[in-house]
């Protein structure tokens, strides 16, 4: 899996776009939800193919958004389009037509294959998940059952029988922290640039942000200090950190907003384009879309406590002792609505 996406070649950007997923041309779409027709009807099941969903005859709908995510960024192209919704279509049906895993597993092991998902808000709708936690704004943490071909958003109803939330919560977290990293790699750039990259096709990978601790042992070796460290999770595949322990979290914090902003767009499992501040196990927003760009700028934001670290490790790369009131960080610092 790749770090930074590159999508195949295909229509250019100049042919008119698709009206739901502007990832496509027109001419692209319509042969996407025609392979989607056909791959339903193969299971003898005939569809109305809509622009973001298919509707069979008993009214059961699927949606089509993240199927055209995971063919938009396949390095094959087209030529495996068939394929892929063909795997796709067939998974989702098992799915829906077999019997439930809750019904069928035993306690204890649907137990073992919980986990912990992060969530973000669009595509989730929090109908049915009370017990689901507030990360920050636009994001949640539910519990999901891993299953071989699916993973299965479990809601309150699904949870009742299989004990204490808190229980559960802390087994998916047990759980969550036993998965290997799959891809590790250290991002460098200019102007000291550094940040880590976490990668998988593990549909958890981003949502270890929730056990960042271990994720950072097991990467790098390090701890992390009472300072924390700034994180990315664009897609479900991906989690980008950097240990926050002198200065150079300035331009690691600007190349990582551009990081998920990229990554964010036109992903399978998206989840945020932003960048936050991880200490102690709580989110806080970083980066913003910029209002007064094009629609795709990002700018930084930071509250009073994350500038008062910004000053302090400042005055210490100067060599200022007892800097340790909030003041100007200097021209260009970061502050409230300010780019590092």
């Amino acid at each position: 899996m790749g770090f930074f996406r590159r999508g195949p070649k295909r229509d250019g950007r100049d042919a008119p776009r698709d009206p739901e997923f502007s990832y496509f041309s027109v001419d692209e779409g319509a042969r996407f939800r025609s392979h989607v027709r056909q791959a339903f009807a193969e299971q003898g099941l005939e569809v109305t193919v809509y622009a973001d969903v298919v509707a069979d005859s008993a009214g059961r709908q699927f949606g089509l958004a993240n199927l055209a995510a995971v063919v938009h960024n396949d390095d094959r192209g087209p030529r495996a389009w068939p394929e892929l919704v063909r795997k796709h279509v067939g998974m989702v049906l098992r799915t829906m037509e077999g019997p439930s895993a809750l019904d069928t597993l035993p306690t204890e092991q649907i137990r073992a294959q919980l986990y912990p998902r992060v969530l973000g808000a669009e595509g989730f709708d929090p109908a049915g998940f009370e017990y689901a936690r507030g990360l920050a704004p636009g994001l949640w943490e539910v519990i999901a059952l891993d299953l071989p071909e699916s993973v299965m958003m479990l809601t309150d109803e699904a949870l009742a029988p299989l004990g204490d939330l808190r229980y559960l919560r802390e087994q998916a977290l047990y759980n969550l922290r036993g998965l290997p990293i799959e891809g590790h790699e250290t991002v460098k750039g200019e102007d000291g640039v550094r940040f880590e990259v976490v990668v998988g096709d593990s549909f958890y990978t981003a949502s270890r942000v929730l056990v960042l601790e271990s994720v950072v042992r097991e990467a790098t070796g390090e701890t992390l200090p009472p300072e924390g460290a700034l994180v990315a999770f664009p897609f479900r595949h991906q989690l980008a950190f950097h240990v926050i322990r002198d200065v150079s979290l300035i331009p690691a914090l600007n190349a990582l907003a551009g990081f998920a902003a990229s990554g964010f767009a036109d992903t399978p499992g998206a989840i945020s384009p932003y960048v936050y501040w991880w200490r102690d196990g709580t989110l806080t927003q970083l980066s913003d879309r910029d209002d007064e760009g094009d629609g795709e700028a990002m700018r930084i934001v930071v509250g009073r406590e994350f500038q008062e670290l910004l000053e302090r490790l400042i005055a210490e790369d100067q060599g200022i002792p007892g800097d340790d009131g909030p003041g100007d960080a200097g021209p260009g610092g970061p502050g409230d609505g300010r780019r590092p």
